[in-house]
């Protein structure tokens, strides 16, 4: 033994409150990122039972994870100051009551609204898990509770499918749907109360902050509507027949996304913490990664979202059916998840390029056997190896990827880096939703259906096009790999961003 290792001092002792308080902040993580899959398999129910439109079908996904990312800084930021305790709880709170709205909803626009405040609410209080995580836990044992949260977001992902059609098939179509937000409730208050008694006071936990320190609200408000100008064209285009309006938004949409730009650096100049910190994008890996991160949750958010469609409302699947479906991308997901960590040490960043190439190879053959199969002779079988192929490179992906991006800054911007790759994850997942399920449904919309045996293939050939976008989009994405650093000094490592 080395008089290093004899001199290296252990790692303190972790109070049961730490690791109490732990299980609290991950039930709430838990059901935030299961109403981002299970509401998939819901989709076909609530568009019979709501008579809803393909456009809303796209916002309730869409409004969602746009809403989520929108909040996450601000929502930091703000426990940061006030401590992180009662920001959990406001939006654990508000989270649950919007999901009791989201499963009461009479009409379409009911639902958008409710969908939109629960995702608000989801981005108010996720990020005090990770603040408490990294206020709560010794350097030395945080690496495990982050290895427990990562083993927590793979498997709410994963589960969401399943559970969401496990529900509808015991209960029915026009309930089922309804009780999938319902899941929330139970777990939401029994959250609600123990956190009330576990989780530590704000002034035991707050971290330090700086004289200008304050929330950019101008900067949201700009980037909210710059997004949201984007967004609504190209959701609601292809409904409307893409009158002129649609255009005009998507034109005030890239002038509002230059005005918030500018916005940022003006602020920046004046001493102050801008949302989005502009030195930031001086370092081009950094520009790069955060591309990166967008395009790719927008290639594989869009996934299941295309095969819960089809499989149910082109093919006469059930919504358990379509569930199953997922389970090899699940699969392949917590495997490569709980495997990311240790081949990242070893192989540093070609772990991403494994990860990204192989949900590229998954992708581009489930498009070639949508574009091939007969619809009527499409079983899920045939997409077991694909499914299972995209679900391993996502599970290398999705863990270590943040810690990449946040290397090609300085250490002491890793904060600021790592809630900006929270913000551009988010928001990939509202576009690619918005620009694959527009591709879907004018495929749909486009094709010559003359009778019901003509709605399987209409379907299948739509949902192929809309999954090689997916396709195309990860192929990108593979590109921009390279643009990360080899390797990651362990300064570097931020909080796992999902």
């Amino acid at each position: 033994m080395t008089e290093t290792t004899a001199e290296r001092p252990a790692a303190p002792p972790i109070p049961r409150r730490a690791w109490q308080a732990l299980i609290v902040l991950l039930a709430g993580m838990f059901i935030a990122l299961l109403d981002t899959t299970i509401v998939n398999v819901a989709l076909p129910s609530i568009r019979t039972s709501l008579d809803a439109s393909e456009a809303t079908l796209s916002w309730i996904i869409s409004g969602y994870a746009l809403a989520f990312g929108l909040l996450l800084i601000p929502a930091g930021r703000l426990g940061d100051r006030i401590g992180h305790k009662w920001v959990f709880f406001t939006g654990l709170a508000l989270f649950t009551a919007a999901s009791v709205a989201c499963g009461l909803a009479q009409n379409d626009l009911q639902l958008i609204i409710a969908r939109v405040v629960q995702g608000f609410a989801g981005g108010i209080f996720v990020p005090a898990v990770t603040a408490f995580i990294q206020l709560l836990f010794p350097a030395q044992s945080r690496g495990k509770a982050f290895a427990i949260m990562g083993a927590v977001i793979g498997v709410s992902t994963a589960l969401g499918p399943i559970i969401g059609g496990l529900i509808i098939e015991a209960f029915g179509e026009e309930n089922g749907w309804r009780l999938v937000f319902g899941v929330n409730l139970p777990i939401g208050i029994v959250a609600l109360v123990a956190a009330a008694i576990l989780l530590p006071n704000g002034a035991d936990v707050k971290a330090p902050k700086s004289a200008k320190s304050g929330i950019d609200v101008i900067g949201l408000v700009l980037l909210s509507a710059a997004l949201i100008a984007l967004l609504v064209p190209l959701i609601e285009g292809e409904d409307q027949g893409w009158p002129l309006w649609t255009f005009v938004t998507l034109a005030a949409g890239v002038l509002l996304v230059v005005a918030f730009a500018y916005w940022e650096i003006a602020y920046t100049q004046r001493g102050n913490s801008a949302l989005v910190p502009p030195h930031l994008f001086s370092h081009p890996a950094f520009t790069g990664g955060t591309i990166l991160a967008l395009v790719y949750f927008a290639a594989f958010t869009s996934i299941f979202f295309v095969i819960s469609l089809l499989w149910q409302s082109g093919l006469g699947h059930t919504a358990l059916e379509s569930g199953l479906v997922s389970i090899p991308f699940a699969i392949g997901s917590i495997i490569g998840s709980s495997q990311s960590n240790r081949l990242t040490a070893r192989l540093g960043r070609n772990v991403l390029v494994t990860g990204v190439a192989l949900l590229s190879i998954g992708l581009i053959a489930v498009f070639v056997l949508l574009l091939t199969v007969p619809g009527e002779d499409l079983t899920s079988w045939m997409l077991l190896l694909p499914l299972l192929a995209a679900g391993l490179g996502n599970g290398l992906f999705i863990a270590p990827n943040a810690q990449f991006i946040v290397a090609t800054v300085d250490r002491s911007e890793a904060g600021g880096a790592s809630g900006v790759i929270g913000v551009m994850q988010r928001i990939g997942s509202a576009v690619g939703i918005a620009v694959v399920g527009s591709v879907l449904f004018a495929g749909i919309a486009n094709a010559n259906i003359t009778g019901p045996d003509d709605v399987a293939q209409a379907f299948t050939d739509a949902a192929a096009w809309a999954i090689g976008l997916s396709a195309a989009l990860s192929v990108v994405a593979f590109v921009l790999v390279f643009a990360l650093p080899k390797r990651v000094a362990s300064g570097h490592a931020p909080a796992p961003v999902e």
